[in-house]
């Protein structure tokens, strides 16, 4: 079996392409390339990201772009599980077109978004129909797209509107979060937003007309800035929707020098802060810094609850029980 031009032996590449370097028909039916879709090779065992992917399909019809979960996961805002892009291995994957019902659920009817490329053009044209695409027709605005290493995709802003189609509310408001997150604290470097609150507030405002926006409109009242990752987003909505005092991200407690002691979510009208661990958590070095941090936060007058993946998996029961016990013992009661 011959090489393949070194071009081509690493990525997605069209069959057409390979023709004018010369590769045979024959070579191009061999069993160590996939064929995803139709005029498209992808060499056997070789991971593949969505930009890899993409590059060939745009270029197969001009005028595509790349949209919703696909860009969403291209950008980095984060996604659940059965969103984040992860295309069959074994039997045929056919073409998606809209309207399909998207998300965690299950029956015939229903289809996980990320077993498959979403693609997207303009509303006047056709639908984009291939074998493991998923087909969008949009309306588009100056502002709407971007270019990253040679693939057109949609904005940010743009992305976390059109994701309001495919996403449940929390899981958008979690988008949402990871969007807009900005801070600068006294430790680590500063955290910039891919696309600031207001930002994001005059793009949606602008948005008439486009669909999802008033999803999206509804979920950005919930937005907050400072998060540093997804599950303090979903603690903090389990706790808004209890009806709790109201949490701030990224809260500096300030202790008995006046220096701030960051913390995942405060409340200060009860002086109750909350810390979402993570596995780091777990080193020696992290759990010393954690005891001094503590130790800093109990002599300012203030009540800490440290909550982890193991109190999420309980129920939203459980947690809301954990921090309203520790706000009734800073003085509030309901």
């Amino acid at each position: 079996m011959s090489e393949l031009p070194r071009g081509l032996s690493k990525h997605a590449f069209e069959v057409e392409a390979a023709v004018e370097l010369g590769v045979p028909a024959k070579r191009l039916r061999a069993r160590d390339l996939v064929c995803p879709s139709r005029g498209l090779r992808v060499p056997s065992g070789r991971v593949q990201s969505i930009l890899d992917l993409a590059r060939p399909h745009l270029s197969l019809h001009e005028g595509d772009f790349v949209s919703h979960v696909s860009s969403a996961e291209i950008h980095g805002v984060p996604l659940p599980p059965w969103a984040e892009f992860r295309p069959d291995d074994g039997g045929p994957v056919t073409a998606v077109v809209e309207p399909v019902p998207w998300g965690p659920k299950s029956g015939p009817h229903f289809r996980e978004p990320g077993r498959f490329l979403h693609l997207s053009r303009h509303r006047h044209l056709s639908l984009p129909r291939r074998k493991g695409v998923a087909g969008h027709r949009l309306k588009i605005r100056d502002g709407d797209l971007m270019e990253l290493h040679g693939v057109v995709l949609t904005s940010v802003a743009r992305t976390w509107v059109d994701l309001a189609t495919m996403l449940p509310m929390d899981d958008l408001i979690v988008a949402g979060d990871a969007i807009v997150s900005e801070h600068a604290r006294t430790f680590g470097p500063p955290r910039i937003a891919m696309v600031t609150l207001a930002e994001l507030h005059e793009f949606v405002a602008k948005a008439n007309g486009v669909h999802g926006v008033r999803k999206a409109r509804l979920a950005l009242e919930r937005l907050r800035v400072g998060v540093d990752s997804p599950p303090e987003t979903t603690l903090r909505l389990v706790l808004d929707d209890a009806g709790l005092p109201e949490f701030t991200p990224n809260f500096p407690v300030p202790d008995v020098l006046g220096k701030p002691v960051w913390t995942d979510l405060g409340c200060p009208a009860y002086r109750t802060c909350l810390e979402y661990e993570g596995l780091h958590h777990l080193s020696p070095e992290q759990q010393a810094l954690d005891a001094y941090r503590d130790q800093r936060i109990s002599e300012a007058g203030w009540r800490q609850v440290k909550i982890n993946k193991l109190d999420m998996k309980r129920g939203p029961d459980w947690v809301v029980a954990r921090v309203s016990q520790a706000l009734r013992k800073q003085g509030w009661f309901r």
